[in-house]
């Protein structure tokens, strides 16, 4: 079992929802972690409802934190994949190996919908979701 680590600024949205991809989708080979570089301390709400009522993820043990958590419980990390450009960035003490870190450049759906209206709020999180999902897919096959 290999440990991936996805790190974005916020640890709020991006990150999290790449490690419920991984622990809901590929758990049998990988267990997925999350965290930022400065943590909001919460998952944004409507990133929340859009995993466990249309993905129907648990998301019971899922926070926004520190990456400092994973040094604290010695935790090793085989893989870094960082999907801000923020946090791609910034340094990390628990980084692997270089050839272990990936960066995936994918836009802030928070940003996008601070104001809009429902429907187009699911929009854009399914968005970023299908994008997430077709990374980690292609990732997966180059590990092979």
């Amino acid at each position: 079992m290999k440990n991936i680590l996805f790190v974005c600024t916020g640890n709020s949205a991006r990150s999290i929802i790449a490690e419920s991809i991984i622990n809901n989708v590929y758990f049998n080979k990988y267990k997925a972690f999350s965290a930022g570089s400065k943590p909001t301390g919460e998952i944004n709400k409507n990133i929340k409802l859009f995993l466990e009522n249309h993905k129907n993820y648990n998301l019971t043990n899922y926070d926004s934190k520190s990456f400092k958590v994973f040094i604290e419980k010695d935790i090793n990390i085989d893989h870094v994949i960082t999907v801000c450009n923020s946090a791609n960035k910034e340094v990390c003490p628990i980084w692997p190996k270089n050839d272990q870190i990936v960066h995936w450049d994918i836009e802030d759906p928070v940003s996008k919908f601070k104001n809009c209206e429902e429907a187009k709020t699911y929009k854009i999180i399914n968005e970023t979701f299908v994008l997430i999902n077709e990374k980690i897919e292609n990732w997966i096959n180059d590990q092979k």
